[in-house]
């Protein structure tokens, strides 16, 4: 900075800024706090069908979160230029007051015309008027001045740059929206900037040549620094896309950093998760650089890292970086495409299983890309789905596109679609490759046991890709509806399961996540179980009648999934034999039976809502559908019991008891206004308001039931078993229609809940009876 411009300068325009972002914040806080309360709770409770459910909400809900993330992003730069302009007039007076005591020793100031200055005497003794006393003044003096000027400056010159610096980094995190990025201050965001330079300098360096107090500092600043945009942006950009597969290829690498192998490999897990989720912040970034980051890490994709071209591929290396946070949808996309391109090109279309990724991992035997969990990190399809299950959009992109053709002359996968006994070529999406044709590679752990790592991260990414939410975690009244992707997705699931149970009951660690996603899908689940078919132009009336019957008595928001009876019952077989997918869709069916139970009983449902006009039609209906859900997970336990599997029953009690841990917060979309608890239904007990208290009133006593059931060391026959099943599906629906009549102050809540317990009963023997029929193989064992 120049001495005149620190000097002379006139920060009204720069008070003036502050002031008007001082109003702007003001502004934005009051618009936040209305569209949270106003824009956002009103789509949250409003009644929302079709295409509105799943774009319209969808995008006012998000337009709500842009309120505050303007709010934040105003705030921020607010700050740094009230801390800057506080800055530059602190360091105005300090130059004031060092020239002061300059010119009292006889120095003056001088700018030297280049942006420099020069210190000199002010009036020299031989010119001074007669009987003045000139001050007297050493060299040590001037050199004093000097010094301190220059050091005035330069801290000056410091507030000035690395505040536009943190400007223009939070300016350039979006170019369509607003930064969430947050800083109190200039030096917060300075001290960002310069950390994020100094740690990709670390990681440039040889990996061979960083000590191990280097390797702490680089995984503490990450894991402390991660969630910041702007570091996040300004360290990928700095170490760029070959510098950051070469870092994490060496660091991995025991033969080049065996001292690291040796004294931090308990640590390598850490430095794994904090640079994933800082390369993941970093991809939010819509700044010019992070976009041609992202491009040239594709690109590099195929090319061999280190070792003189013998080393992991970028996909390999990349792939393990993805397994935390979010990344960017658009990335993630681009990516997936390009990796299933290679995926193809290595595996003849997948005609032969993919050697390249299981031994050609790293550059030696011994190198490990993954330290997160068990596998080597060799198959780049284990971490990039892992990737998938935090960014529900770009799964359900991945899982519907084409993997490959009929008209492919290459394409080896050939099936009997019509059932005439020939096999002809057929298209596979994504989705059908790999969960029911690829060959994974095959890993062990250190026990020599089978890893199914790979598989696990895929149930993990559909989960994703069919709820809308990051997998392991429940709706919220924030998750949208579901669209035309994640249903057609989930139709993919049940049809295929259905065709070959074994691809779901071969693989049980994929259970829980397919137990989840049948939970979000039950309103989707019970329409099919009624085998009304949605009418065409040429239906008949009596099908129209019955279809709208149908959609009244199981509303559902956005787009849903057409399946049939059969596949459903066969689907949810499957899932009965795994106790957590067991669990996850009898919680949440027992769930949504309250609730509709509740909705439905309300006289002040309006009437154009109700699927009949006759009460007892529609608790009887209820009450048959979810007691066949019911009477097919039972099904499928006691196979699961008596057949190869060989689970115990207790399993099946103790994972429907830890449910009661999950939902003690009241995690879960909730109940809503009008149709939108039913649109997305949760599992959640811990709901306000009387539907709420139903919802928990049947859910405490099946969490006290299998509570019970799982200390009980006896173990129940099969017979008894079902029985047991039959007694207690019958006791939860007559308590959540009575409870219902209840809270709805009905006459006759005794006949409502006689309405209900029959039908139960019946209906959970009929799913015995439908199985038999739709699924007799399935059934050899019990």
């Amino acid at each position: 900075m120049d001495l005149d411009a620190l000097r002379f300068a006139d920060f009204t325009l720069l008070d003036a800024a502050v002031e008007d972002w001082t109003t702007m914040v003001h502004d934005l806080d009051g618009l936040r706090k209305s569209a949270d309360r106003g824009l956002k709770g009103a789509a949250e409770k409003a009644d929302w069908g079709g295409y509105n459910a799943t774009v319209s909400k969808e995008f006012i809900l998000k337009t709500a979160g842009e309120f505050s993330d303007a709010h934040t992003q105003a705030t921020s730069i607010r700050n740094v230029l009230r801390d800057t302009c506080a800055e530059l007039r602190a360091h105005q007076k300090q130059l004031t007051e060092a020239i002061e005591r300059g010119r009292r020793k006889n120095l003056a100031v001088v700018p030297a015309g280049d942006g420099g200055f020069t210190v000199t005497m002010n009036v020299h003794p031989d010119r001074a008027p007669a009987g003045t006393t000139v001050p007297d003044h050493d060299e040590a003096d001037v050199t004093s001045l000097r010094d301190e000027v220059q050091r005035i400056l330069g801290a000056a010159t410091h507030s000035d740059e690395s505040a536009k610096e943190v400007l223009q980094a939070l300016v350039d995190q979006s170019h369509l929206g607003f930064s969430d990025t947050a800083y109190r201050d200039r030096d917060a965001g300075a001290r960002a900037l310069k950390e994020a330079d100094e740690l990709a300098r670390l990681a440039r360096r040889d990996p061979g040549d960083l000590t191990v107090e280097e390797f702490d500092r680089l995984s503490a600043g990450l894991g402390r620094y991660g969630h910041d945009g702007v570091f996040a942006e300004r360290f990928a950009t700095d170490l760029g896309p070959r510098g950051t597969l070469a870092f994490w290829t060496g660091i991995t690498d025991p033969g080049r950093c065996h001292h690291l192998s040796r004294e931090r490999l308990d640590r390598f897990d850490e430095l794994q998760r904090n640079l994933s989720l800082t390369l993941a912040s970093a991809s939010q970034s819509d700044s010019a650089a992070m976009a041609g980051w992202k491009h040239d890490m594709i690109g590099l994709g195929e090319t061999r890292i280190g070792n003189h071209g013998s080393g992991p591929t970028g996909f390999q290396v990349m792939s393990n970086l993805m397994r935390v946070g979010d990344y960017d949808d658009r990335f993630m996309k681009d990516y997936g495409t390009r990796l299933m391109a290679t995926e193809r090109k290595l595996t003849d279309n997948g005609a032969h299983p993919n050697l390249t990724w299981q031994f050609g991992a790293a550059g030696g035997p011994h190198q490990f890309l993954n330290h997160i969990g068990g596998d080597s990190g060799a198959d780049p399809l284990t971490g990039y789905l892992k990737g998938l299950s935090n960014s529900p959009d770009a799964a359900t992109d991945f899982f519907n596109q084409q993997y490959v053709s009929k008209d492919d002359q290459a394409n080896p996968f050939e099936r009997d679609t019509d059932g005439n006994g020939r096999k002809g070529k057929v298209s596979l999406s994504n989705f059908q490759y790999l969960f029911e044709e690829r060959d994974w590679p095959q890993e062990v752990n250190s026990h020599g046991e089978a890893l199914h790592t790979g598989q696990n991260n895929m149930a993990l990414a559909l989960e994703a890709a069919t709820t809308g939410h990051p997998a392991g975690e429940l709706p919220t009244m924030d998750t949208p509806a579901h669209d035309e992707g994640r249903t057609k997705l989930f139709e993919s699931i049940v049809s295929s399961v259905s065709d070959d149970g074994e691809r779901l009951t071969k693989n049980g660690f994929m259970s829980d996540s397919m137990g989840q996603i049948a939970s979000e899908y039950l309103p989707d689940i019970n329409r099919a179980l009624a085998d009304v078919d949605e009418p065409s132009a040429h239906s008949s009336v009596d099908e129209q009648e019955a279809w709208d019957r149908t959609r009244k008595q199981y509303p559902i928001a956005g787009s849903f999934a057409q399946m049939n009876h059969r596949d459903v019952a066969r689907f949810l077989f499957a899932i009965g034999q795994n106790p957590e997918g067991y669990a996850a869709v009898e919680v949440g069916q027992q769930s949504y039976m309250s609730k509709l139970m509740y909705h439905h009983l309300d006289p002040g449902l309006p009437e154009n809502q109700r699927p009949n006009h006759d009460l007892e039609l529609t608790v009887r209906s209820i009450a048959r559908h979810s007691g066949e859900v019911s009477g097919t997970l039972a099904m499928g336990r006691n196979q699961a019991i008596a057949g190869p599997a060989a689970e115990k029953d207790d399993h099946y009690d103790h994972a429907v008891s830890q449910w009661k841990n999950a939902l003690s917060g009241g995690i879960g979309t909730g109940i809503g206004v009008g149709t939108s608890f039913i649109a997305t239904p949760a599992v959640g007990a811990g709901v306000g308001g009387a539907a709420g208290t139903v919802t928990s009133m049947v859910l405490e006593e099946l969490f006290q039931d299998a509570e019970g059931s799982a200390k009980d060391d006896a173990g129940a026959t099969m017979g008894a078993n079902w029985e047991a099943g039959q007694e207690a599906n019958m006791k939860y629906t007559r308590r959540a229609a009575s409870e219902a009549a209840r809270a709805h102050r009905l006459p006759h809540s005794g006949d409502i809940a006689t309405w209900a317990e029959d039908e139960s009963y019946s209906s959970y023997l009929d799913a015995g009876d439908y199985m038999e029929r739709v699924g007799p193989e399935l059934l050899t064992d019990i």
